[in-house]
Protein backbone atom coordinates (compact mmCIF):
# COMPACT_ATOMS: atom_id res chain seq x y z
CA UNK A 1 0.00 0.00 0.00
CA UNK A 2 1.50 3.54 -1.09
CA UNK A 3 2.57 5.60 2.22
CA UNK A 4 1.06 9.08 1.51
CA UNK A 5 1.15 10.85 4.78
CA UNK A 6 4.32 11.45 4.58
CA UNK A 7 7.11 13.24 2.53
CA UNK A 8 9.90 11.33 1.05
CA UNK A 9 13.31 12.55 1.56
CA UNK A 10 15.57 11.74 -0.76
CA UNK A 11 18.96 12.18 0.07
CA UNK A 12 21.86 12.32 -2.33
CA UNK A 13 24.83 13.31 -0.45
CA UNK A 14 27.84 13.13 -3.04
CA UNK A 15 27.15 16.16 -4.37
CA UNK A 16 27.75 18.86 -0.93
CA UNK A 17 28.48 15.86 1.35
CA UNK A 18 31.49 13.62 0.89
CA UNK A 19 32.82 11.36 3.28
CA UNK A 20 36.37 11.82 4.82
CA UNK A 21 38.70 8.73 6.00
CA UNK A 22 41.07 10.13 8.77
CA UNK A 23 43.28 6.85 8.09
CA UNK A 24 43.42 6.82 4.85
CA UNK A 25 43.33 3.09 3.34
CA UNK A 26 44.38 1.77 7.09
CA UNK A 27 41.95 -0.24 8.97
CA UNK A 28 42.94 -2.92 11.73
CA UNK A 29 40.21 -5.19 11.21
CA UNK A 30 39.67 -6.98 7.82
CA UNK A 31 35.41 -7.53 7.86
CA UNK A 32 34.17 -10.30 5.56
CA UNK A 33 31.70 -8.20 3.66
CA UNK A 34 34.19 -5.11 3.51
CA UNK A 35 37.98 -5.86 3.37
CA UNK A 36 38.70 -2.39 3.28
CA UNK A 37 37.73 -1.74 0.13
CA UNK A 38 34.59 1.26 1.68
CA UNK A 39 38.00 3.14 2.74
CA UNK A 40 39.17 3.29 -0.72
CA UNK A 41 36.14 5.45 -2.75
CA UNK A 42 36.38 8.52 0.51
CA UNK A 43 38.66 11.75 0.46
CA UNK A 44 41.67 11.37 2.30
CA UNK A 45 42.95 14.89 4.01
CA UNK A 46 46.58 14.46 5.05
CA UNK A 47 47.00 14.23 8.93
CA UNK A 48 46.73 17.45 10.50
CA UNK A 49 44.98 18.86 7.63
CA UNK A 50 41.64 18.05 8.58
CA UNK A 51 40.64 21.89 9.90
CA UNK A 52 42.09 23.08 6.05
CA UNK A 53 40.04 20.68 4.48
CA UNK A 54 36.89 21.88 6.02
CA UNK A 55 37.12 25.36 5.82
CA UNK A 56 38.30 24.81 2.00
CA UNK A 57 34.37 22.60 1.81
CA UNK A 58 32.56 25.68 3.60
CA UNK A 59 34.40 27.85 1.25
CA UNK A 60 33.05 25.99 -1.85
CA UNK A 61 29.66 25.40 -0.47
CA UNK A 62 29.28 22.18 1.25
CA UNK A 63 26.81 21.24 3.07
CA UNK A 64 28.86 19.34 5.43
CA UNK A 65 31.02 15.83 5.49
CA UNK A 66 31.09 11.79 6.92
CA UNK A 67 34.01 11.89 9.32
CA UNK A 68 34.67 8.22 8.93
CA UNK A 69 37.71 5.80 8.60
CA UNK A 70 39.64 2.47 9.36
CA UNK A 71 39.21 0.99 13.14
CA UNK A 72 42.19 1.56 15.04
CA UNK A 73 43.57 -1.33 17.68
CA UNK A 74 41.19 -0.01 20.14
CA UNK A 75 38.08 -0.88 18.04
CA UNK A 76 37.43 3.04 17.36
CA UNK A 77 37.37 5.26 14.11
CA UNK A 78 39.90 7.40 15.76
CA UNK A 79 38.42 10.63 15.51
CA UNK A 80 39.46 11.51 19.35
CA UNK A 81 43.29 12.56 18.03
CA UNK A 82 41.20 15.38 15.60
CA UNK A 83 39.30 16.64 18.51
CA UNK A 84 40.39 20.15 18.58
CA UNK A 85 39.92 20.55 14.54
CA UNK A 86 36.37 19.23 15.08
CA UNK A 87 35.47 21.63 17.62
CA UNK A 88 37.49 24.14 15.75
CA UNK A 89 35.73 23.02 12.31
CA UNK A 90 32.01 23.94 13.97
CA UNK A 91 33.45 27.10 15.45
CA UNK A 92 34.52 28.55 12.61
CA UNK A 93 31.77 26.78 9.96
CA UNK A 94 28.25 25.72 9.25
CA UNK A 95 29.22 22.80 7.87
CA UNK A 96 27.24 19.28 9.46
CA UNK A 97 29.13 16.90 11.16
CA UNK A 98 28.13 12.96 10.72
CA UNK A 99 30.98 11.20 12.96
CA UNK A 100 31.41 7.14 12.25
CA UNK A 101 32.84 6.15 15.45
CA UNK A 102 33.00 2.47 16.58
CA UNK A 103 33.14 1.70 19.98
CA UNK A 104 33.38 4.77 21.69
CA UNK A 105 33.77 5.12 25.38
CA UNK A 106 33.59 7.90 28.17
CA UNK A 107 36.77 9.36 27.11
CA UNK A 108 35.28 10.54 23.94
CA UNK A 109 32.12 12.73 24.92
CA UNK A 110 34.22 15.19 25.40
CA UNK A 111 34.65 15.85 21.26
CA UNK A 112 31.67 14.17 20.01
CA UNK A 113 29.52 16.68 21.12
CA UNK A 114 30.75 19.02 18.04
CA UNK A 115 29.22 16.49 15.97
CA UNK A 116 25.74 16.72 14.76
CA UNK A 117 24.98 13.23 14.16
CA UNK A 118 26.67 9.73 15.22
CA UNK A 119 26.37 6.78 12.74
CA UNK A 120 27.06 3.44 14.55
CA UNK A 121 26.95 0.25 12.45
CA UNK A 122 24.77 -1.90 14.83
CA UNK A 123 24.63 -6.50 14.85
CA UNK A 124 21.92 -7.69 17.19
CA UNK A 125 23.80 -11.28 17.48
CA UNK A 126 27.20 -11.91 19.12
CA UNK A 127 27.93 -14.95 16.34
CA UNK A 128 27.34 -12.77 13.77
CA UNK A 129 29.98 -10.14 15.01
CA UNK A 130 32.26 -12.43 15.65
CA UNK A 131 32.57 -14.34 11.97
CA UNK A 132 31.99 -10.86 10.54
CA UNK A 133 33.86 -8.26 12.02
CA UNK A 134 36.30 -10.82 13.55
CA UNK A 135 36.59 -8.94 16.90
CA UNK A 136 36.45 -9.86 20.39
CA UNK A 137 33.11 -7.81 20.91
CA UNK A 138 29.34 -8.69 21.99
CA UNK A 139 25.91 -7.29 21.58
CA UNK A 140 26.11 -5.63 24.92
CA UNK A 141 29.08 -3.56 23.82
CA UNK A 142 26.84 -2.25 21.00
CA UNK A 143 24.63 -1.68 23.29
CA UNK A 144 26.79 0.11 25.81
CA UNK A 145 28.05 2.75 23.43
CA UNK A 146 24.29 3.56 22.56
CA UNK A 147 23.64 3.87 26.08
CA UNK A 148 26.34 6.09 26.24
CA UNK A 149 25.57 8.16 23.70
CA UNK A 150 21.79 8.65 24.45
CA UNK A 151 22.18 9.09 27.95
CA UNK A 152 23.81 11.96 27.08
CA UNK A 153 21.64 13.66 24.51
CA UNK A 154 23.53 12.93 21.66
CA UNK A 155 22.07 12.03 18.21
CA UNK A 156 22.80 9.08 17.15
CA UNK A 157 22.31 7.04 13.49
CA UNK A 158 22.48 2.89 14.32
CA UNK A 159 22.72 1.03 10.92
CA UNK A 160 21.71 -2.37 10.12
CA UNK A 161 23.08 -3.79 7.55
CA UNK A 162 20.59 -6.81 5.81
CA UNK A 163 22.29 -9.51 5.08
CA UNK A 164 25.12 -9.24 6.72
CA UNK A 165 25.53 -12.58 8.11
CA UNK A 166 26.76 -14.09 4.96
CA UNK A 167 23.30 -13.16 2.64
CA UNK A 168 21.39 -14.85 5.59
CA UNK A 169 18.37 -12.87 6.95
CA UNK A 170 17.59 -13.29 10.51
CA UNK A 171 18.79 -11.03 13.09
CA UNK A 172 18.04 -8.18 11.42
CA UNK A 173 14.63 -8.26 13.34
CA UNK A 174 16.38 -8.51 16.85
CA UNK A 175 18.08 -5.87 16.40
CA UNK A 176 15.05 -3.64 15.01
CA UNK A 177 13.52 -4.82 18.44
CA UNK A 178 16.06 -3.87 20.51
CA UNK A 179 16.47 -0.30 18.87
CA UNK A 180 13.09 0.35 19.11
CA UNK A 181 13.23 0.50 22.74
CA UNK A 182 16.48 3.99 22.51
CA UNK A 183 15.18 7.25 21.91
CA UNK A 184 16.58 7.62 18.70
CA UNK A 185 14.64 9.34 15.68
CA UNK A 186 16.10 7.43 12.51
CA UNK A 187 17.12 3.94 11.90
CA UNK A 188 19.60 3.13 8.35
CA UNK A 189 19.17 0.32 6.77
CA UNK A 190 21.83 -0.81 4.54
CA UNK A 191 21.85 -4.18 2.37
CA UNK A 192 24.52 -6.07 1.81
CA UNK A 193 26.83 -5.81 -1.21
CA UNK A 194 29.00 -8.59 -2.16
CA UNK A 195 32.30 -6.74 -2.92
CA UNK A 196 34.67 -8.39 -4.95
CA UNK A 197 37.64 -8.83 -3.27
CA UNK A 198 36.09 -9.88 0.18
CA UNK A 199 34.99 -12.87 1.57
CA UNK A 200 31.75 -12.63 0.71
CA UNK A 201 32.47 -11.81 -2.89
CA UNK A 202 30.82 -15.12 -3.84
CA UNK A 203 27.93 -14.45 -1.72
CA UNK A 204 24.42 -14.63 -3.37
CA UNK A 205 22.63 -10.80 -3.01
CA UNK A 206 20.09 -10.63 0.00
CA UNK A 207 16.72 -11.59 -2.35
CA UNK A 208 14.47 -8.18 -2.87
CA UNK A 209 11.24 -9.89 -1.39
CA UNK A 210 13.58 -10.83 1.90
CA UNK A 211 15.17 -7.80 2.07
CA UNK A 212 11.79 -5.68 2.06
CA UNK A 213 10.36 -7.75 5.01
CA UNK A 214 12.78 -6.51 7.43
CA UNK A 215 11.88 -3.32 5.98
CA UNK A 216 8.08 -3.69 6.29
CA UNK A 217 9.05 -4.87 9.91
CA UNK A 218 11.28 -1.87 10.67
CA UNK A 219 8.09 0.15 9.45
CA UNK A 220 5.52 -1.17 11.62
CA UNK A 221 8.12 -1.25 15.04
CA UNK A 222 9.42 2.11 14.65
CA UNK A 223 7.92 5.36 15.28
CA UNK A 224 10.87 7.30 13.73
CA UNK A 225 12.24 7.90 10.48
CA UNK A 226 12.93 5.01 8.59
CA UNK A 227 16.10 5.25 6.05
CA UNK A 228 17.56 3.25 3.32
CA UNK A 229 20.90 4.35 3.72
CA UNK A 230 23.77 4.29 0.97
CA UNK A 231 25.03 0.73 0.81
CA UNK A 232 22.49 -1.65 -1.44
CA UNK A 233 23.05 -3.71 -4.77
CA UNK A 234 22.86 -1.78 -8.09
CA UNK A 235 21.17 -1.84 -10.78
CA UNK A 236 17.60 -3.88 -11.14
CA UNK A 237 18.28 -5.20 -7.61
CA UNK A 238 17.90 -1.63 -6.65
CA UNK A 239 15.25 -0.59 -8.71
CA UNK A 240 12.75 -3.45 -7.58
CA UNK A 241 14.12 -2.79 -3.60
CA UNK A 242 13.90 0.99 -3.99
CA UNK A 243 10.17 1.16 -5.33
CA UNK A 244 9.13 -1.63 -2.67
CA UNK A 245 10.40 0.80 0.32
CA UNK A 246 8.80 3.85 -1.30
CA UNK A 247 5.56 2.10 -1.33
CA UNK A 248 6.40 0.56 2.45
CA UNK A 249 6.33 4.27 3.90
CA UNK A 250 9.93 4.73 4.28
CA UNK A 251 10.83 8.14 5.54
CA UNK A 252 14.52 8.70 3.60
CA UNK A 253 15.81 7.55 0.58
CA UNK A 254 19.65 7.63 -0.21
CA UNK A 255 21.05 7.61 -3.97
CA UNK A 256 17.70 6.06 -5.57
CA UNK A 257 17.80 5.97 -9.73
CA UNK A 258 16.52 8.67 -11.49
CA UNK A 259 13.87 6.34 -12.74
CA UNK A 260 12.93 5.99 -9.18
CA UNK A 261 12.78 9.60 -8.23
CA UNK A 262 10.49 10.46 -10.83
CA UNK A 263 8.23 7.58 -10.34
CA UNK A 264 8.44 8.60 -6.32
CA UNK A 265 6.92 12.09 -7.83
CA UNK A 266 3.95 10.69 -8.46
CA UNK A 267 2.89 8.55 -5.55
CA UNK A 268 4.29 10.38 -2.54
CA UNK A 269 5.16 14.48 -1.79
CA UNK A 270 9.70 14.34 -2.44
CA UNK A 271 11.91 16.76 -1.16
CA UNK A 272 15.76 16.09 -2.13
CA UNK A 273 18.45 17.06 -0.24
CA UNK A 274 22.20 16.90 -0.87
CA UNK A 275 23.59 15.69 2.80
CA UNK A 276 23.95 12.43 4.70
CA UNK A 277 21.00 10.53 5.13
CA UNK A 278 21.10 10.63 8.47
CA UNK A 279 21.08 14.65 8.89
Amino acid sequence: MVETRKKLKIYIPGIKFPSISLTGNACALNCAHCGRHYLQGMRKPERGELLNYCLKLAEEGYSGCLLSGGMDGRLKVPLDFYADEIREIKRRTNLKLNAHVGFIDESDLEWVKYVDAVSLDFVGDDDVIRRVYKIDKTLEDYLRVLDLLTETGLRVAPHITIGLDFGKIWWEYKAIDLLVEYPIDVIVLDVLIPTKGTEMENVPKPSVEESLEVVKYAREKFDGELSVGCMRPLGKWRLEFDRGAVLAGVDRLTNPPRKIIEWAKRVRDVEIIYECCVM
